[in-house]
Formats: C-alpha cells, structure tokens, sequence
C-alpha cells in the first residue's frame, strides 16, 4: 500500500476512511462535509478519473491501494488510521459524513462500540428495489447468524482504531462491512444502529446499481456469515 500522507490526525481527532472508484463527481460534496479537525482518508482504488488529485486539492490524504475491492480499500484506510476513532463512508455523496458526529460521541462516552447508519432513502432512485431487497435478505440472515436486530449493513459507521483492527478482518470485497458487524457481535461489542438519510448517489453504482452487482454483493456476504467462526477475546 503506497499513501501520501499531509498531515498526521491529531490526538482527539478522528479519521474518515473514504473507499473511492471515480468518484470525481462527488469528492467536492463530501469533503467539504467533513467536520473540522477531522482527517480525510480517500482511499484511491485505482480511479482513471483524477479523483485523487481532486482529493489531494481539496485537503484530503490520499492512500492508494490497487487491490480492486471495497473490503481491500476500506481496510487499507483502517491501516493508515491514526486516530483513536475510525469512521466509514461512502465517497458518491449518498451519505453526508457529518452525520458520524453523534457516532463518534456515542463511541467516545461508551455508550457503543460500534455504531451503524440505518439508511432512510430520500429522494427519488437513490435505493433501488433490487439493492433494498438484498440488503433485507442480509438482514435476515445476520440476524439468524448473531441475534442482531440490524435492518441495514450501510457503510456509515464509527469505531475504535485498535479495537477494529484487532478483529482481524480478512474479506477484501463487499462482505468487508458485515464480516466487521459479525465478529463484533460475536465479541460481545455493543452495537447501535441510527437512522440517516441516503441521498441519490453521485455516478454509476459499482456494486448496487444492477440487479447482478447486488447479488454478487450478497454472495460475497453470505459466504462471509457462513466462513466467520465465533471468536473469544476479541478487545472493544
């Protein structure tokens, strides 16, 4: 993994992992989003549109990581973290990150160990009925799995640093969110859920935009609640 580094998170700072694939349409929107003293890290996954120059202008870290995957390149920004709490969000402007300040400050008072965004569309298209219909079906089956009440695996979420990276996370594609929801369940992690809106995102979806893309992306994540063993020890 290659990164270009501006400047270190400060102390009680927070880093913003933001996995992008061309999405030089939506950087300005988001990362004028971010809250102030927060770091950026746009997580270049090989765009051929100039995003991580748009990025690297607009005051964002730039880590690279050519492995293709959501899974490698959110993973990549958790490696590049420095912060002690970590967040997650998509990078095509259909979740404002500064909705994660209530996240944080839930983390940060012990109230939770990992708080999740439930998405409420508004606007029209900006979730399809074939990408509610998967997520639902995941839904399900996490919570067969784990006992979980969730009604969403969105992307928007907030944890500890250290703690997120002890939980040896393995996938590198699109069952990297819910491999993290289960092997925190199965440490016993406290795990909220909120609602936030989900706007109409900026370009093509490359998962979710196609009935194809959704079902492989539930695949990738029904391999994931089956491949997961329960794991003891695993530090909050």
């Amino acid at each position: 993994m290659n990164g270009v580094t501006l400047s270190p998170s400060p102390p009680d700072g927070v880093d913003v992992v933001l996995p992008c694939l061309d999405e030089a349409g939506a950087l300005p929107w988001v990362l004028a989003r971010i809250p102030a003293g927060w770091r950026a890290l746009v997580v270049d996954n090989g765009s051929t549109d100039g995003s991580a120059e748009i990025a690297l202008g607009l005051g964002a870290t730039v880590v690279q990581e050519p492995r293709r995957g959501f899974g490698a390149a959110c993973h990549a920004g958790l490696t590049a973290a420095t912060a002690e709490v970590v967040c997650f969000c998509d990078c095509d402007a259909s979740l404002d990150p500064s909705l994660l300040e209530p996240f944080v400050r839930e983390v940060r008072a012990g109230g939770a160990d990992l708080v999740l965004g439930r998405r409420r569309p508004h606007g029209r298209g900006s979730w399809p009925a074939h990408a509610r219909a998967g997520n639902l079906a995941l839904a399900r089956l996490l919570r067969r799995r784990t006992g979980l009440r969730l009604h969403d695996l969105g992307p928007l979420r907030a944890g500890r640093r250290e703690a997120l990276l002890g939980l040896g996370l393995t996938d590198r594609r699109s069952g990297y969110p819910l491999e993290m929801v289960v092997r925190a369940a199965d440490a016993g992690w406290r795990i909220t859920e909120h609602d936030v809106p989900y706007l109409p995102r900026t370009g093509a979806s490359k998962v979710t935009g196609t009935w194809r893309g959704t079902w492989q992306a539930v695949r990738d994540m029904s391999r994931v609640l089956n491949d997961v063993p329960a794991r003891e020890g695993i530090p909050r």
